[in-house]
C-alpha cells in the first residue's frame, strides 16, 4: 500500500486499464515504442512514429505521451507526428515517450522510451541513387542529409538469383556538399546486381539508422560503343542526315548531340538537347559547316562510349573572299546564325572555332584576329532546318604573305625549257587572299637582261617554263601575291643543256650494222626466192654460120626429110649410141610440129645429109674411117647441144633422161 501512495492518478489508471484489457483476454494490440529524432542536427522540428503490426482497425486512435502530456490530441489517428521545438520547450533534457491505442472500450500502451530529443537524429532514406562503373568496382551515389559523412550499410545480390542472401555491406561514405559516395569493389561490371541502402549520422550521440532504400537495380557497364551508320543527303543549302544503329544489350536510352546544337545553332530549343530515345534510328538536319554528332548508350550505371561521326564542310572549289561581312558588325536577326572557322593548314575540321548568334554581344563579334584566314559560314532557319546561305573567306585585316613558296625546285630539264613545282604558302602565313603567284627568270649571262614574269593561278602548284636558250644559266623566283602586295620570293637556279656534237664513232658503227643487216636480209630473201621460185636453166645455142644459098631456086625448093639414121664408124665396131639417133628421130619429129625454127631445122637436115653423102662416098670411106674418132668428141657436143635445145622450148622445161658418154 506504502507504493500504491507514490502513485499518480493517471499511472493508476493506466494500470487499471491493463489489467481491464488482459481481464477481458487482451481486445487490443499493444503498439511499437515510438521513436522521436529530427532529420538532421540542425533541424527545429522532431518527428515522432510508431507502428501496429497486426491491427487492420480502421478506428483505431493513439495517445503520444511525452513526460505525461499529451501531444497528438489533433491527429489521434495517424501513427507520426511532428512537434517543433517551441512546442517541446528544452529538447536537452530526457523524455519518456509511450503511445496509447484505443479501439473502442479497450486500450494498450507501448511500453515507455527514455530519450534525449536534442541526441536524436535519423535520416531520411537514401534518395536520387546513381551508380557507375570503374573497372570491377561500383560506385554508388545518393543525396547527402548532411554535409559530414555518414555510416552507411548495402544489402546486394544479382539480379539473375533473387532467391540468394543479401550480401551485407557496412562502410562510411565520402562526402561533398551534396552527395554520399560508397565505393564497392570486386564485383563483375558485366552482370545486373539490385542494391539496397541506409545510412545514418557518424556526428549524433544517438543515431538511428535511416529506413531502407527501396531496391534499386544496377545493370552491368556499357563498354562498347554504338555501332552508327550514316547516311547524307545534300538539299538546298541543308543536309539531311539519317542515323541508324545496332541495338546495345543493357541499353535502356540512347543519347544524340551535336556541336552546332551545344553551340545554340539550332532552330529547336535549347533544352530540347541532347536527345533522348529508345529507337534504333534518328533523322537530324545540319548546316554546311562541318559538324560532330555525338551517340552513345545510357542506362542507370553510366553511358557507353561515344560514337564520333564526323561531318566535314561541304567542299567548295574556288571560295572567293567575302564581299558584305555587315553581320559581324551589327546585331544578328533571330534564328540567324555565323560561324567562323579558323583554318589550319592541311585540316578540312578547323581548331578554333567563332558562334555568333542575336544574343552575342558586341565584343564577341569583333574578338577576331588579324592577318588570321577564317571560313565565314551564315546559317539561317528555314521550316525548323539549318540551312546555309553564305560561304566565302574572310579576314579582319589583310597583309602581304610573311613566307615564300615551299619546296621551290626545278627537274626535267632539257635543252629550251624546264618543269617547276612548289607547295602553297601556309594559310597562316599567307595573311591576306592570295590572288596568284609571280614567277619572273632572268639569265646569268649579263645584268642588263630583262626579267621574263608569268602570272601564274594560286591553285597551281607545277608550271612548265619554255623558251629557254641552251647552255644558258637561269635564276628563277616565285613569290606569292595578295591584295595587299607581294611577299618573300623563292629562287632556284637552272642549267639549260648545250647542244652535244654527233659522234662519228657511233654513227660509223651505225652504218656498218645497217650493211651488215642489209646483206643479211638480202641473202634470206635470195634462199626463199630459190625454195619458191625454182631457176629455170638458160638454153645453150651454139654458134653457127648461117647459109647463104648460091640462088634463089635453091631458097624456093622445098627440102624433103625422110627418117635417117646416122651411123658413126668405131674401131671397137661400135655403133653411134642410142642416145644420138633416138635425138635424131627426135628432131625429126620436132620439126614437123613447130613452125617457128623451121629455118634451123632445114639447115640441120642439110648438114646432115651431105654428111650421108661424104660418109656413102667410095673416096672418103677410109677418110671417115680415120677421122671417126678424132670427131668423136666434137658429134657428143653437138649432141649434147641438140638435146639442151630439145630440153627448153618456148620457157616450157622437158625432162631428158640421157647415160653419160
Amino acid at each position: 500500500m506504502e507504493t500504491l501512495k507514490h502513485w499518480s492518478l493517471h499511472e493508476c489508471i493506466v494500470v487499471c486499464l491493463l489489467f481491464t484489457t488482459v481481464g477481458k483476454g487482451s481486445a487490443c494490440e499493444a503498439p511499437s515504442s515510438p521513436e522521436c529524432f529530427r532529420r538532421t542536427a540542425e533541424s527545429p522540428e522532431y518527428r515522432c512514429e510508431w507502428s501496429m503490426n497486426k491491427t487492420t482497425e480502421s478506428d483505431v486512435t493513439f495517445d503520444l505521451y511525452m513526460n505525461n502530456v499529451h501531444r497528438n490530441k489533433n491527429a489521434p489517428k495517424e501513427t507520426w507526428i511532428i512537434i517543433t521545438k517551441d512546442e517541446l520547450g528544452i529538447v536537452e533534457e530526457e523524455y519518456d515517450i509511450w503511445v496509447e491505442a484505443r479501439i473502442g472500450n479497450s486500450s494498450c500502451a507501448s511500453t515507455k522510451r527514455p530519450v534525449v530529443l536534442s541526441h536524436t537524429v535519423k535520416y531520411e532514406a537514401p534518395k536520387h541513387i546513381s551508380m557507375s562503373w570503374l573497372q570491377n568496382n561500383l560506385s554508388l551515389n545518393w543525396t547527402a542529409s548532411e554535409k559530414h559523412p555518414a555510416a552507411a550499410e548495402i544489402l546486394l545480390r544479382r539480379d539473375a538469383h533473387r532467391t540468394d542472401s543479401w550480401k551485407h555491406i557496412t562502410t562510411n561514405t565520402t562526402s561533398d556538399t551534396s552527395m554520399h559516395h560508397v565505393l564497392v569493389e570486386n564485383l563483375l561490371k558485366d552482370t545486373v546486381y539490385q542494391v539496397k541502402i541506409r545510412h545514418r549520422s557518424t556526428k549524433a550521440l544517438n543515431p538511428l539508422w535511416s529506413d531502407w532504400s527501396p531496391v534499386v537495380i544496377v545493370p552491368a557497364e556499357l563498354e562498347q560503343k554504338p555501332e552508327v551508320t550514316m547516311n547524307i543527303t545534300l538539299s538546298n543549302g541543308t543536309r539531311k542526315v539519317a542515323l541508324t544503329w545496332k541495338k546495345m544489350p543493357h541499353a535502356a536510352t540512347y543519347s544524340l548531340n551535336d556541336t552546332q546544337s551545344s553551340n545554340g545553332c539550332t532552330c529547336k530549343k535549347i533544352r530540347d538537347y541532347p536527345i533522348n530515345t529508345t529507337e534504333t534510328t534518328y533523322t537530324t538536319f545540319v548546316s554546311y559547316s562541318a559538324v560532330k554528332i555525338f551517340v552513345n548508350g545510357r542506362n542507370a550505371a553510366g553511358s557507353s562510349p561515344p560514337a564520333i561521326l564526323q561531318i566535314p564542310a561541304v567542299p567548295a572549289a574556288g571560295l572567293k573572299i567575302c564581299d558584305n561581312t555587315s553581320d559581324l558588325h551589327e546585331r544578328l536577326k533571330k534564328k540567324t546564325y555565323v560561324e567562323l572557322y579558323e583554318l589550319q593548314d592541311g585540316d578540312s575540321r578547323p581548331e578554333n572555332v567563332t558562334h555568333l548568334t542575336a544574343k552575342s554581344t558586341k565584343k564577341e563579334r569583333m574578338d577576331m584576329k588579324d592577318y588570321v584566314r577564317y571560313l565565314y559560314f551564315k546559317h539561317k532557319c528555314v521550316g525548323r532546318k539549318l540551312q546555309t546561305v553564305t560561304m566565302c573567306i574572310y579576314y579582319q585585316k589583310e597583309d602581304a604573305p610573311q613566307r615564300e613558296p615551299q619546296n621551290f625546285t626545278a627537274f626535267s630539264e632539257t635543252h629550251t625549257s624546264s618543269n617547276l613545282s612548289w607547295k602553297a604558302i601556309p594559310s597562316a602565313d599567307q595573311r591576306g587572299f592570295l590572288t596568284h603567284y609571280s614567277l619572273c627568270s632572268v639569265k646569268d649571262s649579263s645584268q642588263d637582261e630583262r626579267k621574263e614574269c608569268h602570272k601564274i593561278s594560286a591553285s597551281v602548284m607545277k608550271y612548265r617554263l619554255g623558251n629557254l636558250t641552251q647552255g644558258t644559266k637561269y635564276h628563277v623566283s616565285l613569290v606569292g601575291v595578295t591584295r595587299v602586295g607581294e611577299g618573300p620570293e623563292a629562287t632556284v637556279t637552272i642549267n639549260t643543256p648545250p647542244e652535244k656534237p654527233v659522234n662519228v664513232l657511233w654513227s660509223l658503227c651505225l652504218l656498218i650494222l645497217f650493211f651488215l643487216l642489209t646483206t643479211l636480209c638480202t641473202c634470206i630473201l635470195k634462199r626463199i626466192k630459190e625454195n619458191i621460185f625454182p631457176a629455170v636453166p638458160t638454153p645453150v645455142i651454139p654458134d653457127f654460120i648461117p647459109f647463104q644459098p648460091e640462088s634463089q631456086d635453091f631458097l624456093e625448093r622445098k627440102e624433103e626429110v625422110d627418117e635417117m639414121t646416122l651411123l658413126q664408124l668405131h674401131p671397137e665396131g661400135k655403133s653411134v649410141p642410142e642416145d644420138a639417133e633416138e635425138s635424131a628421130v627426135l628432131a625429126g619429129e620436132w620439126e614437123e610440129d613447130t613452125d617457128e625454127d623451121e629455118d634451123n631445122e632445114r639447115w640441120d637436115s642439110r648438114m646432115s645429109g651431105e654428111s650421108s653423102d661424104e660418109g656413102l662416098s667410095p673416096g672418103s670411106t677410109g677418110e671417115a674411117l680415120r677421122s671417126s674418132r678424132e670427131g668423136e668428141i666434137t658429134d657428143v657436143e653437138q649432141l649434147d647441144n641438140e638435146i639442151a635445145m630439145l630440153i627448153y622450148k618456148k620457157g616450157l622445161v622437158f625432162h631428158v633422161k640421157r647415160d653419160s658418154l
